[in-house]
C-alpha cells in the first residue's frame, strides 16, 4: 500500500504544486520590484525622472515572470540608463512598499562597477537622467529614494519600509 501511495504522489505532485502555487498567487499574490543605487567614481548617484510619475527615482522596475531580481536589475539599468555592470552588485535590502500596495516589495542593490558609454537620450519612459552629488539631489527626489541613498552613503539605519 505504501509504495502505491508513493507512486500516486509522484504522479500528481507536479499538478498539485501548480494548483497550490496558483492559489497562493491569487490569495496572497505579491509584487516584486528592484532598484539600484548606482554610484560613480566620484560617489555621485544615478537618478531617473519618468514620464508617467512625478519625481526623481533610483533606476529600476518590476521583476518579470521567470526573471531573478538581479536579472531584472541588470535589465532595468540597461533600459533606463544604458548601464552595464562590470562587477558584482551588492544586495542592500528588501523593503516593504506599503504606500503602493500591501503586497509590494522592492529589492535594492548597490552598484559601483559599471560601464556607461553615454547618458541616454530622453524617451517615452525616461525624460531625464543623470548623476548627482548626494548633497545636491535634484528637487523632487522622492523620500524613499533619499532614504535608500542615506542608508548606503550616510550609514543611516535600514528602515524595513519604503517611505
Amino acid at each position: 500500500m505504501g509504495e502505491r501511495l508513493n507512486r500516486v504522489r509522484r504522479k500528481f505532485e507536479p499538478l498539485l504544486r501548480r494548483i497550490f502555487h496558483t492559489w497562493f498567487l491569487l490569495a496572497r499574490g505579491m509584487t516584486l520590484g528592484v532598484r539600484a543605487v548606482v554610484l560613480d567614481a566620484e560617489n555621485r548617484v544615478f537618478l531617473v525622472r519618468h514620464s508617467y510619475i512625478q519625481g526623481w527615482y533610483l533606476p529600476g522596475g518590476g521583476v518579470d515572470l521567470g526573471e531573478t531580481m538581479e536579472q531584472a536589475m541588470r535589465r532595468e539599468l540597461k533600459e533606463e540608463g544604458d548601464i552595464d555592470l562590470t562587477g558584482e552588485a551588492v544586495l542592500h535590502g528588501i523593503f516593504f512598499n506599503d504606500h503602493v500596495s500591501r503586497r509590494d516589495h522592492v529589492a535594492v542593490y548597490v552598484v559601483r562597477h559599471f560601464r556607461q558609454d553615454r547618458l541616454p537620450a530622453p524617451n517615452h519612459e525616461i525624460v531625464e537622467c543623470g548623476f548627482f552629488t548626494v548633497t545636491a539631489l535634484p528637487e523632487g527626489t522622492t523620500q524613499g529614494t533619499r532614504q535608500r541613498i542615506a542608508e548606503v552613503m550616510g550609514g543611516q539605519e535600514l528602515i524595513a519600509t519604503w517611505r
